[in-house]
């Protein structure tokens, strides 16, 4: 065997090496991932789509399916699992996910997510003292369908439905990493 003919071998060798290693990356604790949805109605991507943390103890919190275990597992495992949590949970019925990992993107910043009748879904930054109030209007506001009176907030898989329309709710805090839907209003205009 020639010298140039191991070289070439040696170099293809490399570049497959450099190729394939992001398929075996794995999610790591304190870094970001960008996760992104389709094969739903367009209006539900707003509620998905986006960049989230992976918690220090390596979880992600995900819009309607709560904390959901990200580090350790690859990228195609993670679409994998939400796909099948969001199937199950019967709030998507065919969901295509995809997940990136933002190599280097390291997350100081703590977000809530907001979604539904609002007029800027997805991550806001949070800060000490947001209320929930603050929150919906730092993603636009809710838009002319969405009900301030049934807004959700989503924390550790739990719900509560708060009615903004009273002053005594505006008030309400807000932990990072919390989701927050404003709902279509409904016939009533509730």
């Amino acid at each position: 065997m020639t010298t140039v003919n191991f070289k070439k071998i040696f170099v293809g060798l490399m570049a497959l090496i450099c190729i394939s290693s992001p398929l075996f990356a794995q999610i790591q604790a304190g870094k970001a991932i960008q996760i992104t949805i389709s094969g739903v109605p367009s209006e539900e991507k707003g509620r998905i789509d986006g960049i989230y943390p992976v918690s220090d103890s390596g979880f992600i919190n995900m819009p309607f399916i709560g904390a959901v275990h990200a580090a350790g597992s690859r990228n195609e495992d993670l679409q994998a699992s939400l796909q099948s949590r969001y199937k199950s949970a019967g709030i998507y019925t065919n969901p295509t996910i995809q997940v990136i990992s933002k190599t280097g993107d390291k997350i100081d910043d703590q977000l809530v997510y907001l979604g539904g009748q609002v007029r800027g879904p997805g991550p806001k930054a949070f800060v000490q003292g947001l209320t929930l109030y603050q929150a919906i209007q730092a993603g636009g506001g809710p838009t002319e369908f969405g009900s301030m009176k049934r807004v959700k907030i989503f924390r550790g898989g739990r719900q509560t439905t708060y009615d903004l329309s009273k002053a005594q709710f505006m008030n309400v805090p807000v932990q990072p990493n919390d989701t927050i839907e404003v709902p279509q209003k409904g016939i009533l205009g509730n």
